[in-house]
């Protein structure tokens, strides 16, 4: 059965997904801890980044690597939202699913100082 928001077009469609996009952004705030603790680390490191003397280009892969811990944690708890839902028995697919999940936040995580030093040292 098809979503019956697949239908809407324009700016309908585009005011819904907006309006999801902010539940789904409150939702990863509200329940999940990892988020809110790499908003914290964002709201440390982006700001530092525009006082580093780097240039634009520089700056603008400081700021997206952070961002990019976010969009990742985001999927990763899209992930184990949806293997929760399907079932919480122990199950060797569920556990590979959600560890790829928190290996590609740990890899994100570990891009953050990777590129901050080599954008600050060259």
């Amino acid at each position: 059965m098809e979503s019956p928001y697949k239908g809407k077009t324009g700016l309908r469609r585009i005011c819904n997904a907006l309006f999801y996009s902010f539940d789904g952004l409150a939702a990863a705030y509200r329940f999940e801890d990892a988020f809110r603790q790499e908003v914290l680390l964002a709201l440390i490191l982006v700001p530092l980044a525009f006082f580093m003397p780097v240039n634009g280009t520089g700056r603008a892969m400081m700021v997206s690597c952070v961002l990019l811990v976010l969009i990742v944690e985001v999927l990763n708890s899209g992930i184990e939202a949806v293997t929760d839902r399907v079932s919480l028995e122990d199950h060797a697919l569920a556990k590979r699913a959600k560890d790829l999940g928190s290996a590609a936040v740990l890899l994100s995580l570990i891009n953050v100082p990777v590129v901050w030093l080599i954008v600050l040292f060259g």
